[in-house]
């Protein structure tokens, strides 16, 4: 995965937010994943977290910053819980004997 906007912080710009899912979590040793909808792995250590809990459970959707780490490594950064998506409103059911609607 490449860094969004190479030197982005460097020039007072915000690096991209992506969104993934926590797809594994080793809480004793503070280290996870996150795995996006493309398919690229990313780790991260839990003091990324943005809430600051350092605990966040496998299968949460988040959203994350790619930031250079250590070793050369790509690392997910300010981990936070992504929004849920607002769901597309359905048809009302039709109840029976409801006024104004159908024959009486």
């Amino acid at each position: 995965m490449r860094p969004a906007a190479g030197g982005a912080a460097r020039y007072g710009r915000r690096p991209a937010t992506t969104t993934g899912v926590v797809t594994a979590y080793d809480a004793e040793v503070g280290l996870g994943e996150v795995t996006t909808s493309d398919g690229c792995v990313v780790g991260f250590h839990c003091t990324q977290i943005a809430d600051g809990s350092r605990d966040i459970p496998v299968g949460v959707p988040v959203a994350f910053v790619v930031l250079a780490g250590r070793g050369g490594r790509w690392e997910a950064g300010s981990l936070s819980r992504a929004p849920q998506a607002p769901r597309p409103p359905g048809p009302v059911p039709h109840r029976p004997g409801a006024a104004g609607r159908g024959p009486r």
